[in-house]
């Protein structure tokens, strides 16, 4: 009865087994499990102990009151009960790593990665033989790392990006012949990289990025046969020459690397996007013809090129690469012959760009054969011949810039078939003969650039009347001839017109005051007579007007000095005559030149005009008799028009209101620069209230009715910035729905300082965007934090809003518009939290409906935002509706989680996606954004904003509708496009969702529009 449990085994185990046997069997595993279980208690107290900052309290339960295979974060083997894995990742903890972590000799992993661990990296981290595991990134460790690391010979997986580590990459790292993935980017190491790194032949990520690295890129790299990824970005390497079979994605754009590319990289035979472009690389380019997958490759903007005849034989070599959708060859010095092998490149080329080089030669007439192509570009080189008449069958074209060669001949007529251009550019060649009127069949032209030819004859009206010319319609240079067509007032969107420089006459078509939107009217240097005709004057959005060296005549209008937008004005050497005004523009001296025109006087003394003297003597010489007479005629004159002037107040009282709403439209449409710089302060950063990739949107206020708007305004000085504004232009023209962010205008003009000035303005939205509702800044007292919360039923409804928008878009498009870059910052709320998609500046049209590509283009590699983005599209995959609805899974999970796609959790091939599926069905509670749980735990949601009433029903029912959404999101952001759920499909799942919720008994303010 007394007996102890360890006496009664051994008294029954000595039955069986033989005394001496049993003690030793016993005496051996009881020991070392009590001495392993001490050691690893010791080494976690140890660990604590350097813990400065746990503000989550994950370490209270750190205590000897539990075992410590309880405590939070520790994770021990079942058998054993020895720490397998230490995994306190993304708790906010700061601290050092304690020496004591090499006592915990049976660990496997160690995740610590997104905390605020210090100092260094402690040696005895190679005494723990068994890991396999070791995430530090995202921290603030210093020093070397570790050379004995090398020992833990199972490590698959090593993560120390985002550190403040120093030194040399130990070359003791290549006996890790289990290593998978190596990830240091993001610290300060230096020297090169190791030679032994290529013995790791199971590495299949290698990442090194942001360093301080220098030397050559080792030949053993070559030999690492499963690497299917590898950046090197921002390192300072001087030479890429290395063997990469395997390799599908390849990038070191924007850095500094020099010298060669090599030959080696030729033998990258799965390679299907090879990004090199703005760099300072040189030499020549070897043949490529082994690199049948690729899909997107880029040189732009380095110094490739020797200027010889044979620059651009490798072009030959890209004749096998099927696949082929965009080659960017410009910006260097490439020179010799355009080869007429270019002709035989892929089918599926999208964007061909040869521009900025020294190339020489004529545009083979093959080009026809790239039938897909929608960007050609190849201005500013040597090109001379003709244009070819088989660039008319190129019916996908979108942009065509020939401009700055030395073409010669006319233009076909067959440029008239390709209906969707929007931008020609042809200017600064030695062209001649007519301007074919077949060019007024491209009718979404938004810019046509003809200038500084030989072109003669007259203007051909049905060019002139192109509607859709919004940017500029340049014809000057030339030796155009007769008058300026009257069909010119069709121009009512264009923001350039140009004809200086020509030999048109006769008088200045009072239908040009219907262009509404001009902002630079030059029209100097031809032989235009008569008056400058008052239609002009409602050009209100004009800041440049040059009508210099003509022969125009009359006294100088009065309303060209009224005060506007006028900042430069030109009419000299003409036949002006009368006095010069003193008011608005006519005060600046150095805005405004009126020489040359012998019969003006008057205006301020900058001008040295004669004073007016004889207008004064006429007026002095009126008899008395006569002034009587006058002042009596003028009496009766002015009761007739007071008489007047009442019944017609009278008559058009019952229409105020409409008229009203049509005079402030029209004052909308004719927003110009100095409008919207006034509107915004400036475009002061008191007033921004977003910021995108090409350019930032600011509220302002209009004059007098205090209307307000959102202007966004597009940064040309970065890369793309232009062909934004022409998309998102071109994306808006023609597209009406309620949950589409409304365009009121758009602006395209000069600044002060004669920098071109983009802008779109929009309807304001109160609410701003969905981003700062779901991502609020801290709140400065309770009542603005209660305020800025959103309800279950408040989201479905913006989801449901944005399912609906994408519908249209998709399906109710012609052609389709795929948005290309869906998040909460693009998705804006009106007063109703209504939700609206805005930014278009990345919209891409697709041909067909059973088509993937598009007839938009913008810079290579620009295609949405990264988390919202989908997998296929970081591959240089074609965009796609499926791509939109990949985005749209990711924002409503992000909607109704609270977390955003590129949240610090999310490492290592861990997403939101796989967040959330890993919750479903029965844990969806433990990721739904706590800011939702009062609801569901009370079974209680509001219904619409504008309702006052609330719904009631069980949590149970919550949680199966939070399920389902959930169930959507992760449906709609699988890998596979072609998995993904049919965005009608979405639609319906949520509004039938909304049905349960708010059921019959209160009825929604808004239609459900998806079907």
């Amino acid at each position: 009865m007394g007996l102890s449990y360890k006496s009664l085994l051994l008294f029954l185990s000595s039955l069986f087994i033989p005394s001496g046997v049993l003690i030793l069997c016993f005496s051996s595993t009881t020991s070392s499990a009590i001495s392993g279980n001490e050691t690893d208690l010791q080494a976690l107290l140890e660990f604590k102990s350097k813990i400065t900052h746990d503000p989550f309290q994950v370490l209270r339960s750190w205590n000897e009151t539990i075992h410590f295979c309880q405590w939070q974060g520790v994770t021990c083997g079942l058998l054993h009960r020895r720490v397998t894995v230490l995994d306190l990742h993304s708790l906010k903890i700061s601290g050092s790593i304690s020496p004591y972590i090499g006592n915990l000799s049976f660990l496997r992993a160690l995740n610590i990665q997104n905390n605020s661990f210090g100092h260094e990296i402690p040696q005895q981290i190679g005494y723990l033989r068994r890991l396999e595991e070791l995430r530090l990134n995202n921290n603030s460790v210093g020093g070397k790392i570790p050379t004995n690391i090398s020992r833990c010979s199972n490590l698959v997986f090593i993560s120390l990006g985002k550190n403040k580590l120093e030194g040399n990459v130990p070359e003791e790292l290549g006996v890790l012949s289990n290593l998978q993935v190596l990830s240091i980017f993001g610290n300060k190491l230096t020297g090169s990289i190791p030679h032994s790194l290529g013995n790791l032949s199971q590495l299949q990520r290698l990442s090194l990025a942001e360093n301080r690295m220098v030397g050559e890129v080792p030949n053993s790299l070559g030999w690492l046969r499963n690497l299917t990824f590898l950046s090197l970005r921002s390192n300072r390497l001087s030479d890429i020459g290395f063997l990469l079979p395997n390799i599908r994605w390849f990038a070191i754009s924007s850095n500094e690397f020099t010298g060669k590319i090599p030959v080696s990289l030729s033998n990258a035979t799965n390679l299907e996007s090879l990004l090199l472009l703005q760099n300072n690389l040189t030499g020549e380019v070897p043949s490529l013809a082994k690199l049948d997958r690729l899909r997107v490759f880029s040189l732009t903007s380095n110094n490739l090129g020797t200027g010889k005849a044979d620059d651009l034989s490798f072009l030959h070599s890209l004749t096998n690469t099927t696949a082929l959708e965009e080659l960017g060859v410009n910006g260097n010095n490439f020179g010799g012959m355009l080869p007429d092998s270019i002709a035989n490149l892929s089918t599926t080329l999208r964007i061909l760009l040869l521009d900025n080089n020294r190339i020489i030669g004529s545009i083979p007439s093959g080009i026809e054969n790239l039938v897909s192509l929608e960007d050609f570009e190849v201005w500013n080189n040597q090109l001379s011949g003709f244009i070819p008449d088989s660039i008319g069958k190129l019916q996908n074209l979108v942009v065509l810039a020939l401009n700055s060669n030395m073409l010669s001949g006319h233009i076909p007529s067959s440029l008239g078939n390709l209906t969707n251009l929007i931008q020609l550019l042809v200017e600064d060649n030695n062209l001649s003969g007519r301007i074919p009127s077949d060019l007024g069949r491209c009718q979404n032209m938004l810019g046509l650039s003809l200038s500084q030819n030989n072109f003669s004859g007259s203007i051909p009206p049905e060019v002139i009347s192109i509607s859709s010319l919004s940017i500029y319609l340049d014809l000057s240079q030339n030796n155009l001839t007769g008058t300026l067509p009257m069909e010119v007032g069709n121009l009512k969107s264009l923001s350039e017109f140009d004809v200086s420089g020509n030999k048109l006459s006769g008088e200045i078509p009072r239908t040009l005051g219907s262009c509404i939107s001009l902002e630079i009217l030059n029209m100097a240097g031809n032989n235009f007579q008569g008056l400058i005709p008052s239609s002009l004057s409602s050009l209100r959005a004009l800041q440049i007007l040059d009508l210099s060296n003509n022969h125009l005549s009359g006294e100088i209008p009065g309303f060209l000095s009224t005060p506007g937008a006028l900042q430069y004005l030109n009419l000299s050497y003409n036949n002006f005559k009368g006095m010069v005004p003193s008011k608005g523009i006519f005060k600046n001296a150095s805005a405004t030149s009126v020489e040359g025109n012998n019969m003006l006087c008057g205006g301020i003394p900058e001008f040295q005009l004669p004073v007016c003297n004889s207008a004064r003597h006429k007026k002095n010489r009126l008899t008395p008799v006569l002034k009587t007479v006058i002042a009596a005629i003028s009496a009766i004159s002015g009761m007739a028009f007071l008489i007047l002037m009442l019944y017609l107040f009278w008559f058009r009282q019952k229409k105020v209101n409409e008229t009203t709403a049509d005079f402030s439209e029209k004052k909308i449409m004719e927003l110009s620069y100095q409008n919207l710089h006034k509107a915004t302060d400036g475009f002061s950063s008191a007033n921004i209230i977003g910021m995108g990739s090409f350019g930032s949107v600011y509220k302002g206020r209009l004059d007098r009715e205090g209307t307000l708007i959102a202007v966004k305004v597009f940064n040309l000085m970065r890369r793309g910035g232009f062909k934004s504004f022409l998309a998102e232009c071109e994306a808006l023209r023609n597209i009406r729905h309620r949950n589409l962010l409304k365009v009121l205008t758009a602006c395209s003009s000069l600044d002060y300082h004669g920098n071109d000035f983009k802008a779109l303005v929009y309807e304001f939205m109160v609410n701003g965007s969905l981003e700062e509702w779901l991502h609020p800044p801290v709140a400065t007292n309770e009542a603005e934090l209660e305020t800025r919360k959103l309800n279950f039923l408040q989201r479905l409804n913006i989801a449901i809003d944005v399912a609906s928008a994408l519908y249209y878009l998709h399906h109710h498009c012609e052609p389709q518009i795929v948005h290309c870059d869906l998040k909460p910052s693009n998705i804006l709320l009106d007063e109703e939290l209504t939700g609206h998609v805005g930014d278009f500046g990345l919209a891409r049209f697709l041909l067909d409906a059973t088509q993937n590509h598009y007839t938009q283009s913008s810079s290579i590699g620009v295609r949405g935002t990264v988390g919202y983005a989908p997998p296929e599209y970081g591959m240089s995959s074609e965009v796609s509706t499926y791509g939109d609805v990949y985005s749209y899974g990711i924002l409503l999970l992000e909607m109704f989680t609270g977390k955003r796609p590129m949240d610090d959790m999310f490492k290592d091939g861990f997403n939101l996606h796989n967040f959330v599926k890993a919750a479903l069905p029965n844990q969806v509670v433990e990721i739904v954004d706590p800011n939702l749980l009062p609801e569901i735990e009370e079974g209680e949601t509001s219904t619409d904003s504008a309702d006052t009433g609330r719904c009631k029903t069980s949590s149970n029912r919550l949680m199966e509708c939070l399920n389902v959404i959930f169930q959507v999101g992760v449906d709609c952001s699988v890998e596979f496009p072609r998995e993904r759920m049919p965005i009608v499909d979405v639609g319906r799942q949520l509004a039938s969702i909304k049905d349960k919720l708010v059921g019959t008994g209160f009825p929604s303010k808004r239609q459900i529009s998806i079907l």
